[in-house]
């Protein structure tokens, strides 16, 4: 299998986000990059680099607007005197349907959902080759490949079409599973992130035509709070083809397999003829973020489950995984599991 991804992607680093009321380091730092390289590497990928593919394939999912917004931001943030270094909101709308606001603040406030998804003047450029990695795979098995992985940073599955949030702008996943579209006529995208993939969800949310499905902790007490319920099953034409299973803290290998052998049934039912996988191994059991318990042995379960069951042409993305020991562990583990059927 091959690993896409550019050095351009490792630019982006916001120095802090909020939480709690409280600046920290942010943890989606390049130095995640290496740890998946060595992971990729290990599991015998060859890593490839993306071409550039323009915007034409990223506006079927964000709108010109939103991607103007992105482009510009930090710039225009800087003539503001006394700002801060990066782009973060301080005001947000109670709704976005009245009219579009001129200033660079308010706009800030209208795109980025939450304050883990600040701005810098990087943030534009690895953002785009983020997503050319995706594109890329998707290209790769379009042409041929049976899968391929993108290692996708900054991730994407909490951007939604005109929205930035928890450390995602362009949403990686839903762009792949629109290039997809172009050859298939239905698709499938698996998320096992620890958390929903909620910018994926408002993508698809009143579509038939692609299925989303999700496994991740449960939001009620945990990012992004807002969506991934189970009653949130689609509206209009994409009623039934949004699934969300939420899964208690610290839910461990023998549960979170039940729950995917359940997933699976769903999108098996649905017949599919391509998947993407939005891979986040932030569900491991010494991740930082410490949501879900899933061993290193569990990933690689997960591979050879989601493998054996669909067989299907699979474009892995990248979204979560933060920085412990076993991060590239865990690639390699998922990897050699989805190679193994």
């Amino acid at each position: 299998m091959k690993c896409v991804f550019n050095a351009q992607q490792n630019k982006h680093y916001p120095k802090s986000y909020l939480v709690n009321g409280v600046r920290e380091l942010n943890p989606e730092s390049p130095q995640r990059v290496e740890l998946l390289l060595e992971g990729a590497a290990a599991a015998g990928m060859t890593q490839v680099e993306p071409d550039s593919y323009g915007i034409d394939a990223i506006m079927k999912v964000h709108p010109q607007r939103y991607l103007t917004f992105l482009e510009h931001a930090a710039s225009r943030w800087s003539h503001i005197k006394g700002a801060a270094d990066e782009v973060t909101p301080n005001i947000h709308p109670a709704n976005r349907d009245g009219e579009y606001p001129k200033s660079v603040v308010a706009q800030a406030g209208f795109h980025m959902l939450d304050a883990s998804c600040p701005i810098s003047s990087d943030t534009w450029e690895s953002s785009l080759w983020s997503s050319y990695s995706a594109l890329h795979a998707t290209e790769l098995v379009l042409n041929g490949e049976s899968a391929c992985y993108a290692l996708s940073r900054p991730p994407g599955h909490h951007a939604g079409p005109e929205v930035a949030g928890g450390f995602c702008y362009l949403n990686n996943t839903a762009i792949a599973a629109e290039r997809l579209r172009d050859k298939f006529d239905s698709v499938a995208i698996l998320d096992v992130d620890l958390h929903h993939g909620n910018g994926t969800q408002m993508a698809f949310y009143d579509r038939a035509d692609v299925l989303t499905v999700s496994l991740h902790a449960n939001p009620e007490r945990f990012y992004p709070f807002f969506w991934g319920y189970a009653c949130e099953t689609g509206e209009g034409a994409g009623e039934g083809h949004n699934y969300n299973f939420p899964l208690p803290r610290g839910t461990q290998d023998e549960i979170y397999l039940e729950t995917l052998d359940r997933a699976l049934e769903v999108v098996e039912e649905f017949q599919p003829q391509a998947l993407v996988i939005a891979l986040g191994l932030d569900a491991y059991e010494g991740d930082p973020i410490a949501g879900l318990a899933i061993s290193t042995e569990g990933f690689r379960s997960i591979g050879s489950r989601i493998s054996a069951k669909l067989r299907l042409p699979t474009v892995i993305v990248q979204e979560g995984g933060y920085l412990c020991p076993q991060l590239g562990e865990n690639l390699a583990s998922f990897i050699r599991g989805f190679e193994s059927t």
